[in-house]
């Protein structure tokens, strides 16, 4: 179960943490279990934990070491066992300096931790996540993209992703609705991907040079969905088989590394 802690206006956060009696408040005309109740047995996940207040801060402090507490306007104590994990963008250390969150509170919930580095970090990751989200949103819209573009895959990586893993999603899912065919190109990405200076991929290249790139790419992308068959790659770029071997060769291509 999750909860998403800085979604929730303070005044709220407690009862649905731990639910209330009736007549607790106005409007409360019946009792309402809390998230930990309802988790009982399994797991809650709260994210953005560092934007808890003091108060409730206070009265997790009980719950994590003695499983129980009291619903909101009772008296009755609730028992549960429940797994917890919690998330944050916050750094909770110069927050305890600052007195924001509470240093007690935090040795309680550190037991095991997982600091996740920016995507950026994690240029091995990129991909994966860039097809699992074609995958979500080509079945989400309807949509029939088979693929990305070698030429996209590369822009995608040498990014930095300030955004991190919000920011991606949100690019394929714009790429994967402005797609006119089955394969994402690198100009159906969002616009701040295309700029040299925000992807650092700065170069001083020539006209001809960077005509031969976009061949290359062009006959690389060609090959991939032929799996390295020159002539049906030929075929798919309207050109003779003579003339994509030539280009094969001076761009120094191997068509067998496609062949899987």
């Amino acid at each position: 179960m999750r909860v998403n802690c800085a979604a929730l206006p303070e005044t709220l956060v407690e009862s649905e943490l731990f639910g209330y009696e009736r007549g607790a408040f106005t409007g409360a005309q019946a009792r309402r279990k809390g998230r930990f109740e309802l988790a009982d047995g399994g797991t809650l996940f709260l994210d953005e934990i560092g934007e808890l207040s003091p108060s409730t801060q206070a009265k997790l402090l009980r719950v994590i070491p003695e499983r129980e507490f009291e619903r909101l306007g009772g008296t009755s104590t609730v028992g549960v066992d429940v797994r917890l994990i919690t998330a944050t963008s916050k750094d909770l250390e110069r927050a305890q300096v600052e007195g924001t969150f509470r240093e007690d509170l935090y040795y309680r919930l550190n037991v095991f931790t997982i600091c996740m580095p920016p995507l950026r970090e994690r240029e091995s990751d990129i991909l994966r996540l860039a097809d699992h989200f074609v995958e979500k949103y080509v079945r989400l819209h309807g949509r029939s993209i088979k693929r990305i573009s070698t030429n996209a895959i590369d822009m995608l990586v040498s990014y930095h992703w300030p955004g991190n893993v919000r920011e991606l999603e949100n690019t394929i899912e714009r790429a994967v609705l402005v797609a006119d065919g089955d394969v994402i190109h690198a100009h159906h990405l969002s616009p701040t991907l295309q700029t040299a200076e925000a992807s650092g991929t700065v170069v001083s290249a020539s006209l001809g040079e960077a005509v031969a790139a976009f061949e290359g790419n062009l006959i690389q992308d060609a090959l991939k969905t032929t799996r390295g068959n020159r002539a049906r790659a030929a075929r798919l770029l309207n050109a003779t088989e003579r003339i994509i071997n030539s280009k094969i060769r001076r761009y120094g291509i191997g068509p067998q590394r496609f062949r899987i």
